[in-house]
């Protein structure tokens, strides 16, 4: 009666905490998805969630069943990768190159669960903020690149990790700290804060500043992003990041985040690799290790279409 997919479904509503947001973790519309669970419960002759509370709240049977799955998923996901690594082979490479100075915060976390399952592959991590890491990758030097600039290259494949928002992180008391959004006028007379790198590689500039012909009054750099959120709550400056990596020092009451534009600035992080090397297993299971990963811990991302 209990099948993998209706373990997958428990474990997403719990995780998700609603039918609307464990359907688009699972690739489903919300009526598939409450159908499938309607089905079950009809199947099992007993309710396994309360409806119309948030977060969904589990009855004790429903307590029973994501138990299971809290058992048995992660025991089948290890026979997965083992038996990928009986197929395919034991050993390999994979040098990363980031380009994203915020993606420590779950790339690390993806790293170490990779490793323990294929703990014969070669790892190797860098920052690529100093070179062009796409051109190392087509060399060899490099076998994956996290970046949100693609490069058009045939040799080269972007396997889209997440979709995430940049928005202008602000003083509390700053004027900017308002409801709705800046534009981009608003920071025609403010210092901006960035990253020690080409304004070229700067989505503030690439996607919100340039297109509207704007440049900030001065521009100041910092190596990281705790030393960029507290000049920013110092009344320093305010710096454009991605709103996942904001979630900590908003819960905090460091500092205010705002929208750039109406519409918002959105952008798509990729893990870039060598034509032919997406369909590598040890790369395919570091792909699915990362976005499980990063859907469970970041707030304010997307499922990259």
């Amino acid at each position: 009666m209990l099948e993998l997919r209706h373990l997958n479904t428990l474990l997403a509503i719990r995780e998700a905490g609603s039918l609307v947001e464990a359907a688009e973790r699972l690739h489903v519309t919300q009526s598939a998805l409450s159908h499938q669970l309607k089905d079950l419960e009809h199947r099992l002759g007993v309710a396994l969630i309360v409806r119309r509370t948030r977060p969904i709240r589990f009855t004790p049977a429903g307590q029973r069943v994501l138990e299971l799955a809290r058992q048995v998923l992660p025991r089948v996901r290890r026979t997965e990768t083992e038996l990928r690594r009986l197929a395919a082979g034991r050993s390999g490479r994979l040098h990363i190159a980031i380009e994203c100075h915020s993606c420590f915060q779950w790339l690390m976390p993806a790293l170490d669960r990779f490793r323990e399952g294929w703990p014969e592959v070669e790892l190797d991590l860098s920052a690529a903020f100093s070179f062009t890491p796409q051109s190392a990758l087509v060399r060899g030097d490099l076998d994956m690149v996290i970046t949100s600039d693609p490069v058009d290259d045939e040799a080269v494949r972007y396997l889209p990790l997440f979709r995430y928002e940049l928005v202008l992180a602000v003083a509390r008391d700053s004027a900017l700290a308002r409801p709705g959004f800046v534009s981009a006028g608003d920071l025609a007379d403010q210092v901006l804060i960035a990253y020690p790198v080409e304004h070229e590689r700067l989505d503030v500039f690439t996607a919100f500043l340039d297109p509207a012909g704007v440049a900030p009054a001065s521009v100041r750099t910092a190596e990281l992003t705790p030393m960029m959120v507290q000049l920013v709550a110092a009344g320093r400056g305010v710096a454009a990041l991605p709103n996942w990596a904001l979630t900590e020092y908003l819960d905090l009451k460091l500092v205010e985040a705002a929208r750039l534009g109406e519409a918002g600035v959105w952008r798509t992080l990729y893990a870039a690799v060598r034509d032919g090397d997406e369909s590598v297993p040890f790369i395919q299971e570091f792909m699915e290790t990362a976005r499980e990963l990063c859907f469970q811990n970041l707030s304010g991302i997307k499922r990259a279409g």
